[in-house]
């Protein structure tokens, strides 16, 4: 099944719109994992990552679409950490939740081809295997080619840097620049088209392609305007929660549907015991749950549905 459609399918199944982030930080682990955990040794960081990511898979799948792991966080800790994602991956898949790797990878030729191979490869790669992977396409449309045939040929998805969430980000992709098609665009809409042309060329059932683009949810004029460029795109809408994105902020990104969009949340969520909103007597767990479920009710399908 074309990921595009795999995606709305969970998101239907679930009627949640809801992407959970995997950023484990080591300050932030509940005090009952910390205790076990040796600080000086990557193994035991490591193995205190893997236990808290799964502890919140088995929160989590069952109420959300997809998971987001942040390859960063594993790969801070060299092989320790690598194998430690490796293994939330694969118990993720055994929760039948979808896995978006966050990576941001992007490379030419050769280069890029393994790294697809790494993480949307076929089944029988060495790689880790996610269900999707995030992109980034500022070094030629070229280098977007090889994730495009992987997720074609495995079923897989991408998703593309477009207008990023973080502060800065105008200072690249908001340049205004000529062109010979449209006198001028923004870098970010230049990406956009490209991004919607591939998108196109890899639909499924419900009009969305394999390739998505992530769209912050700080920027909600641009993430309005994006959707009508953008038709047969899904985004993946980071910055909710703590960067500041609101509920009425990702509403743009929807379709009349309530479909063609995934909301991330990661510390809200994953460290919510920290919240004294949704602390649940030392639960860190059931702390996770509540923040999960208030996320849900604000995106809830019907009330997307409704805007």
């Amino acid at each position: 099944m074309n990921f595009a459609d795999q995606l709305i399918h969970r998101i239907q199944a679930t009627q949640n719109p809801v992407c959970v982030g995997l950023d484990p930080r080591l300050k932030n682990l509940p005090e009952a994992l910390r205790a076990s955990i040796d600080p000086s040794c990557a193994e035991s960081i490591a193995a205190g990552f893997e236990t808290f990511c799964k502890e919140i898979l088995d929160v989590v799948a069952n109420r959300v679409p997809v998971v987001k792991p942040q390859s960063a966080f594993f790969e801070a800790l060299g092989f320790p950490g690598s194998r430690a994602l490796a293994n939330v991956v694969n118990y993720a898949k055994t929760k039948k939740v979808l896995v978006l790797l966050d990576a941001k990878r992007g490379d030419i030729g050769s280069t890029a081809e393994a790294y697809a191979q790494a993480y949307i490869g076929d089944a029988g790669s060495h790689g880790i295997q996610a269900d999707a992977l995030t992109v980034n396409p500022y070094m030629g449309v070229d280098t977007l080619e090889p994730f495009v045939k992987a997720c074609q040929a495995n079923n897989k998805g991408m998703f593309v840097l477009v207008k990023t969430s973080n502060p800065g980000s105008g200072h690249f992709q908001d340049k205004r620049l000529t062109t010979d098609k449209t006198g001028s665009a923004t870098l970010h809409e230049l990406v956009a088209a490209e991004v919607e042309t591939l998108s196109g060329n890899t639909l499924g059932s419900h009009a969305y392609g394999s390739v998505g683009a992530v769209v912050g949810a700080t920027y909600p004029e641009e993430l309005g305007e994006l959707r009508k460029k953008m038709p047969r795109t899904i985004f993946l809408i980071p910055g909710f929660g703590a960067q500041g994105g609101g509920a009425q902020d990702v509403m743009p990104g929807f379709d009349s549907r309530g479909l063609g969009a995934i909301v991330n949340s990661s510390r809200g969520i994953i460290f919510a015991y920290e919240n004294p909103q949704f602390q649940a007597n030392g639960d860190w767990q059931a702390s996770v749950e509540l923040a999960c479920q208030k996320m849900t009710d604000e995106l809830s399908l019907n009330r997307i549905q409704r805007q």
